[in-house]
C-alpha cells in the first residue's frame, strides 16, 4: 500500500499519533475490510489514543473519508495521468511508462483501487469520483496516442483497451507471476500499439522493473 510519510507534529499532550497515522491506518482498514470498518473509536482504539486526538486533526469523521479519497486521487490516478504525459520518442515508450504504474505499487496501489470502487456501491459522491478518476485515466492515455499520430477513433478504443485490460486484471485477481507476464510483454506492445517493439525497447522496461 501506498503509506503518507509523516509531515507533522504530534497533538500537544499526545506524542504518541500524528495525523498521517490516522490515515494510513484509515486506509489500511479501508483496504481490509471496507469503509463501514473506518469508524473513530476502533482506529483510536487500535492506535492506542483517545477520540480527543482524532479531533485535533480532522473535523469529522466525513473529514478522514474526504482525505482518503484525496489520497487516492493524489496517487493512483495522478500517476497514471503523469505517466501517459510524459514526453516519449515513440509510441512503444509511451505505453511502458503507463506499464510502469501495473508494475509498481508504490506508484498504483491495486488493492486500494478495488476498495474505493466498493465504497462507491454505497455512495453516489465516491462513484461520482470514480467516474471523474477513470476520465482523466482515459483522456491522458487517449491523448497519449493522439500525441503519437493515432486519430481519435483509434486513440480512443486503444486507450480503452490499455485501460479496462489492466483494471479487469485486477478486478478478476489474477495470481499470474510477475515473470510470467514479463515473458509477454513484447506481445503486449505489440497488441497496444500496432508496433513491433525493439530488443532495446524490451530491455528498457526490463531495467525498470530490475530498479525497483
Amino acid at each position: 500500500m501506498i503509506m503518507i510519510a509523516p509531515q507533522d507534529e504530534p497533538a500537544p499532550g499526545n506524542i504518541k499519533v500524528t495525523r498521517w497515522d490516522w490515515i494510513n491506518l484509515a486506509l489500511q482498514t479501508l483496504i481490509s475490510n471496507g469503509i463501514e470498518s473506518v469508524r473513530v473509536l476502533p482506529l483510536g482504539q487500535e492506535l492506542g489514543v483517545s477520540r480527543s486526538s482524532f479531533y485535533w486533526y480532522f473535523e469529522s469523521r466525513q473529514d478522514l473519508l474526504d482525505q482518503l479519497l484525496a489520497h487516492w486521487r493524489n496517487t493512483n490516478t495522478k500517476a497514471i495521468v503523469e505517466r501517459a504525459m510524459r514526453p516519449a520518442e515513440s509510441i512503444i515508450m509511451g505505453v511502458m511508462n503507463v506499464f510502469e504504474c501495473w508494475a509498481d505499487e508504490r506508484l498504483f496501489d491495486p488493492r486500494l483501487d478495488f476498495a474505493i470502487r466498493e465504497w462507491a456501491r454505497r455512495s453516489d459522491d465516491v462513484r461520482r469520483a470514480i467516474d471523474q478518476a477513470d476520465n482523466d485515466r482515459l483522456s491522458a492515455i487517449r491523448d497519449m496516442y493522439r500525441g503519437h499520430g493515432y486519430d481519435e477513433e483509434d486513440a480512443f478504443i486503444r486507450a480503452r483497451v490499455l485501460y479496462y485490460m489492466q483494471i479487469g486484471y485486477y478486478m478478476l485477481d489474477l495470481k499470474e507471476p510477475v515473470e510470467a507476464r514479463i515473458s509477454h510483454l513484447a506481445a503486449y506492445l505489440r497488441s497496444f500499439t500496432g508496433q513491433e517493439p525493439s530488443e532495446a525497447d524490451v530491455a528498457h522496461f526490463l531495467r525498470f522493473m530490475a530498479a525497483r
